[in-house]
């Protein structure tokens, strides 16, 4: 922990808005039931909303209502306390002059959250200026962290000139601490599994995040991004490298961003874009008997964007551990069936004996699944009747699943000043300089933009031709 004095405030720059109504306020409500917030902490909202600070703390009330049924005696106490010292500010954040003077008027050290559009949270650090912001401040964004790399590195040269690096933390959810530890932990301390992590043994890697879900409400953000963007770019991209890493010395923040950070150095998309990459929108149907309309249709789409709700794309990590193997990353909404693991298919054996039959030549395969957290492990066995006759069986085990949820295990780490929790300056950059040169291509329109009904797989034909989905 980089930070030695305790926060006193956390302050939500649209505090008003559904990210914190949703997933901030509930994930801090389960870490002040818990005892692991600071002592003390005001939680101070903050939007162009007339509110009072009555409001505000009706809004923490509500939001805490999940955390306070399954606290006990204290915890309840605790939040009540954390409601009634709750307040908000009015803020016009083109006016970044009142919004220092309403931050100067706060009890630092203090950890200002931007639960803000990225155009809006980029426009609002643009604004600061060096020794605006308290001694200690801790910023915190959201993903997407910038739009391109030339953008992130730009936020990142702002962010630089108001707070040190190990105070920046830039959100990723997905890798809540409970995710990366079970991959480190699954990897690392097997031997059965390290020996053949690499691409002598594992013929492809596939990194699945299909939804169910539609826009949700959220076509405002989200047909300016696109799965690419949205999914792709950071949270996918992200646990690629925690599964291609290399083994780290030690599980500091240190070692593991530095591994991190190396293997996405060396990966890039094959410049075949048609061959590597395939995008796609999804048409009317139909998903769990409910009749789904057209995304083009949509209400705040513009059909002229093009935007895809199904992305894919192989990833070649150019180092000795994986050259040759590829790394497919498919993320899409409105879709069949929900599916989030990551499937890590072996090599077939080198030699089958003559006389094998049914599932012989299938490979093994790892499925290590993102919700619920669980781990599979494909194999062939005899079956009964012709114990030659091979059958498929699975040896499956729950992986550890955190007592918060992934924004309180984040929110977490913010409260307690690990950086492990945040994604570092340079991945963030890493990640746009991966993904910028498909982006480009699928502007251009030199990848189709393919479709298929909600509820369905997928395209037709993408099961079969590259990812096995």
């Amino acid at each position: 922990m980089n930070d030695t004095s305790p926060l006193r405030t956390l302050l939500i720059l649209g505090g008003t808005g559904d990210l914190s109504q949703r997933l901030l306020l509930p994930g801090l409500g389960q870490l002040i039931a818990s005892g692991r917030a600071p002592e003390n902490l005001t939680v101070t909202g903050s939007g162009s909303r007339d509110w009072s600070d009555g409001d505000w703390q009706d809004r923490l009330l509500a939001s805490f209502a999940a955390a306070r049924e399954d606290a006990d005696e204290q915890g309840r106490r605790a939040l009540d306390a954390a409601v009634e010292s709750g307040s908000y500010l009015r803020v016009d954040l083109q006016d970044p002059e009142r919004l220092v003077r309403d931050i100067a008027g706060l009890q630092a050290p203090l950890a200002l959250y931007f639960a803000l559009p990225p155009g809006l949270t980029q426009s609002t650090v643009a604004a600061l200026k060096p020794g605006d912001l308290p001694d200690e401040t801790r910023l915190v964004l959201e993903k997407p962290f910038g739009t391109d790399e030339e953008s992130a590195r730009e936020l990142n040269r702002l962010l630089a000139d108001l707070v040190p690096e190990d105070h920046i933390y830039r959100v990723d959810h997905f890798l809540g601490m409970a995710t990366v530890m079970n991959i480190l932990g699954l990897r690392f301390t097997n031997r059965i599994l390290e020996p053949v992590w690499n691409n002598l043994h594992i013929d492809r890697v596939e990194i699945v995040f299909d939804e169910e879900l539609g826009l949700e409400g959220r076509a405002a953000y989200y047909d300016g991004a696109g799965a690419l963007r949205d999914m792709i770019q950071s949270h996918l991209l992200h646990t690629m490298a925690v599964i291609a890493m290399g083994a780290p010395a030690t599980l500091g923040e240190r070692d593991l961003r530095d591994l991190l950070a190396a293997t996405l150095r060396a990966s890039s998309v094959p410049e075949d874009y048609r061959a590597s990459t395939r995008r796609a929108r999804w048409t009317a149907g139909e998903i769990n008997g409910e009749g789904i309309e057209a995304y083009a249709d949509s209400p705040g789409v513009d059909p002229a964007r093009n935007t895809e709700t199904l992305a894919e794309v192989e990833i070649r990590i150019d180092n000795e551990r994986w050259a040759g193997v590829p790394f497919i990353l498919r993320s899409g909404k409105a879709l069949g069936k929900q599916r989030k693991e990551a499937v890590v298919t072996f090599k077939p054996v080198s030699h089958l004996p003559t006389g094998f039959t049914g599932a012989a030549g299938d490979a093994s395969r790892l499925r290590i699944s993102f919700a619920p957290a669980r781990l599979e492990l494909e194999l062939n066995v005899n079956g009964p009747a012709d114990v030659f006759d091979m059958e498929r069986t699975g040896l499956a085990a729950p992986m550890h699943k955190s007592t918060f949820t992934p924004y309180g295990e984040v929110l977490d780490g913010i409260l307690s000043g690990d950086p492990l929790v945040s994604v570092r300056a340079d991945v963030a950059e890493e990640c746009w300089r991966i993904v910028d040169p498909v982006l480009a291509a699928w502007a251009a329109d030199q990848v189709p933009l393919e479709s298929y009904p909600a509820g369905t797989a997928g395209p037709p034909g993408w099961k079969t031709s590259r990812a096995d989905l």
